[in-house]
């Protein structure tokens, strides 16, 4: 093996290497099975808790320069010590507990959160062959898991006994059960073009055969892209859709009771949650670990830290939006869009095809895979547009309507006004 090979499969090398002198050690069997699973599982918790502390620091750095400000700069080089400070202050921080909260509840939350968070990453694939578990339902099992910190959510809020906790936890679980919709939605055409739900397989078909990237998926669906990009912020409540987190409203939500480490397991559980989603965006529209030149783990590291400066981005321009903007954007916006999306997509990837095997089986027009991205993209740019002008439109007429009502009101107004500097007031 070349060193260049060596390099890309680096981590593949290390792995099989791991597992080879476990095997060595005990024997092949299922102890030797449960030991190399235990480390594998060891190694991506430690890495994961790793990325999180750098993720804190770059997103205070970045957001500090959006803003006009130095952010972490005395704990160490750069500020790079900051994390670990912060840790520190976490375990040395008293741990409190409400006299009449549910201790076991509001003790398992923040553990059920974390937890769930971590086994999101036991099936994304980080390198060709680097993948926990490669199972033929990889999508809807990473969208599930990453639902399950509703239920944990929700046991903050309700184990806290408290009634601050208790709103911000029903608005937490309103805006994620909402936007789960049109994150399933709008991973449907993707499951369509690949013909598979396992991130794997996504992952290849939008790599060529001679290992070089291919199309991504954003360019065959930019809506799909957008859509799912805006759920998933939604989704780890981040802003401008931090509404779980109103602190001028609700007093910090449903975790408002939790300090020390219980607190920064539910910031851990945030940023992981984060992390997940921006690898995931990744994997589905950008081609994952595909790319020239340099290894695929790098390339994967580009494309998630990208997505994430994104993430940062948000968070250091847009203001909160209200609650019943958020659902308006949701159930009036997304999912139709989404719905109407998913029927075209199914249209066309029926009409025009790819393969001459889907050709023989279902019929359709043979085309190249860059006329079929050019189809699929014009498709979805003009649903875009189209949604864009219709909510214009309904926009220009609640405008209209609101300003003819302001009129009248100051029209009665000022009739009333002249009748008491005219006379004796109206009758």
């Amino acid at each position: 093996m070349s060193v260049i090979d060596t390099i890309n499969n680096l981590i593949k090398i290390v792995g099989d290497a791991v597992a080879d002198l476990v095997v060595g050690i005990l024997g092949a069997g299922q102890i030797a099975d449960l030991v190399i699973m235990g480390l594998g599982a060891l190694v991506l918790c430690t890495a994961v808790a790793l990325t999180f502390m750098g993720m804190t620091w770059a997103e205070r750095k970045v957001v500090a320069r959006i803003q006009n400000r130095v952010g972490p700069n005395q704990a160490g080089p750069f500020g790079l010590l900051q994390p670990i400070a912060d840790g520190i202050k976490m375990f040395t921080k008293e741990d409190t507990t409400p006299a009449s909260a549910d201790r076991w509840v509001y003790n398992a939350a923040p553990l059920i959160i974390a937890t769930f968070a971590l086994l999101t990453f036991s099936v994304l694939p980080f390198a060709p062959g680097v993948v926990g578990a490669n199972i033929n339902i990889g999508v809807f099992f990473v969208i599930a898991v990453g639902s399950a910190s509703t239920v944990a959510i929700l046991m903050a809020g309700w184990g806290s006994n408290n009634k601050y906790s208790l709103l911000g936890a029903f608005r937490t679980v309103a805006q994620l059960v909402g936007y789960e919709v049109p994150m399933l939605l709008n991973v449907i055409p993707v499951i369509v073009l690949s013909g598979s739900m396992s991130l794997v397989d996504i992952v290849q078909r939008q790599t060529l055969a001679d290992g070089n990237p291919g199309i991504p998926f954003i360019v065959y669906l930019p809506l799909s892209a957008l859509a799912f990009f805006i759920a998933g912020v939604a989704e780890t409540g981040r802003s401008p859709f931090d509404l779980l987190e109103a602190e001028s409203e609700i007093v910090a939500g449903f975790h408002v009771e939790y300090s020390g480490m219980k607190f920064a397991l539910f910031m851990l559980g945030e940023y992981v949650n984060t992390l997940a989603v921006s690898i995931v965006f990744v994997i589905l529209f950008l081609g994952g670990y595909a790319g020239p030149i340099l290894p695929s783990y790098i390339w994967l590291l580009i494309k998630t830290a990208l997505v994430f400066f994104v993430f940062m981005w948000l968070r250091g321009t847009l203001p909160r939006v209200r609650v019943d903007q958020l659902m308006a954007l949701n159930w009036k916006v997304m999912v139709p869009l989404s719905v109407v999306n998913i029927i075209a997509v199914l249209i066309l990837a029926k009409v025009f095809v790819t393969s001459p095997g889907l050709q023989s089986a279902n019929g359709g027009i043979l085309v190249a895979p860059e006329a079929q991205a050019l189809i699929l993209f014009v498709a979805n740019i003009v649903i875009l547009l189209s949604g864009l002008s219709i909510m214009a439109r309904r926009a220009r007429v609640l405008r209209l309507a609101e300003e003819a009502q302001i009129e009248s009101r100051r029209a009665a107004n000022r009739a009333t006004a002249s009748n008491f500097i005219g006379g004796a007031p109206a009758k």
